[in-house]
């Protein structure tokens, strides 16, 4: 039983991740600023890999959201323009 419990867990994880596809504008704002995934993943502290998988829609933890918007010079009060109103 235990067991189930176990991946009952895991899953609660990956929902509240977001592992879904998510519309988010990191992309497209990044692209307006001239920077490329490196470099943002350089200025926000995460993998590049990781930049890639939330352009591409999948989710991530809020700190990460909080390190991107400020990898890109915007107020986390204007998170809303990259990830819609739910940071």
């Amino acid at each position: 039983m235990a067991g189930i419990e176990k991946v009952a867990g895991a899953m609660e994880v990956e929902d509240q991740m977001g592992q879904e596809g998510q519309e988010n504008s990191v992309k497209i704002y990044r692209e307006q600023l001239f920077i490329s995934k490196s470099e943002l993943a350089r200025k926000a502290g995460i993998s590049p890999a990781t930049v890639d998988r939330i352009e591409r829609g999948k989710g991530c933890h809020p700190e990460t959201k909080w390190k991107i918007i400020r990898a890109l010079g915007l107020e986390q009060s204007e998170g809303g323009k990259l990830f819609g109103d739910d940071n």
